[in-house]
């Protein structure tokens, strides 16, 4: 199917990118690595009055250490993120789970930041981006503001940043000593969308777990953390029985979909079992 007509715009800078959003209106759609937009386009279904093309701001490209946390710029590829040092030494988990979209050709185009900001409930970034409480950068021509990744995923396909707002960055907290991770997936074998997918960090003390953060991927029309989960663990034992007795609750509060893919009776089984297996892992 051929795309309806739009105008097409390739700034050279964040400001002219960012004024290019404010003249073309709620119409106009952001370019990144194009691997979920292009197909929207092709069927229509978006079709946007201006196409703003963000393939020459490089220096939206950045990993950058900031103390306590990462900088992880919007237009950063994938493949990029996958191979940084950074990242895989103090955010495992962003690896983990970026190893698992789609396939080699797209992690080469599609984006860090691209990803986050098409705010698909079975992407796999935005349950890694809560569960690791990261903070997402945007800017408009009123300024840049701050938006915790609890506050920016709000329905499907839809972030709390307004039409004229351009995601630059992504800052992600540090995860020290004593944390283990672990990003859990079950999808069909012929597609990398996840069915049901769990993120999770667990801080150990000893035998026992000071503080787990567990993150469902496709469990409603948004990432949501399984907080009833969080409960239960924190200050028991780090045992596979009292994962698995947590993990009974992962589906509480949450809105699973029912499609070709599965039942929500389904998704809710997926996300205890995935669960479980994620707090273990995570634990050691």
């Amino acid at each position: 199917m051929i795309p309806a007509t739009f105008d097409y715009v390739r700034p050279a800078s964040v400001d002219d990118a960012v004024q290019a959003l404010a003249d073309g209106g709620e119409d106009a759609k952001v370019l990144a690595g194009g691997q979920s937009l292009m197909p929207l386009l092709r069927l229509r279904l978006a079709y946007p009055d201006a196409l703003i093309d963000l393939g020459r701001l490089d220096a939206l490209r950045e990993i950058r250490d900031e103390g306590g946390s990462l900088f992880i710029g919007a237009m950063a590829t994938h493949h990029q993120v996958l191979r940084d040092p950074l990242v895989r030494e103090h955010v495992p988990l962003i690896v983990q789970a970026t190893e698992t979209v789609a396939d080699p050709a797209v992690r080469h185009r599609g984006t860090f930041g691209g990803s986050l900001a098409h705010a698909d409930p079975a992407g796999d970034l935005p349950a890694v981006a809560l569960a690791l409480d990261a903070v997402f950068l945007v800017r408009s021509s009123r300024g840049e503001r701050e938006i915790p990744a609890s506050e920016f995923f709000v329905d499907w396909m839809t972030s709390a940043m307004e039409p004229d707002e351009l995601l630059v960055g992504v800052r992600v907290p540090k995860l020290g000593a004593g944390w283990g991770v672990h990003y859990e997936k079950f999808h069909r074998t012929a597609q990398a969308w996840a069915i049901v997918a769990v993120a999770c960090a667990v801080h150990r003390d000893g035998d026992g777990v000071e503080e787990a953060r567990v993150a469902l991927t496709n469990m409603g029309p948004a990432p949501v953390r399984a907080s009833a989960v969080e409960t239960a663990v924190r200050g028991g034992s780090a045992s596979e029985d009292a994962f698995r007795t947590a993990a009974a609750q992962a589906a509480a509060g949450t809105e699973p979909p029912t499609d070709l893919h599965g039942s929500s009776e389904y998704r809710a089984h997926l996300a205890t079992v995935l669960t479980a297996r994620a707090l273990a892992a995570a634990a050691g």
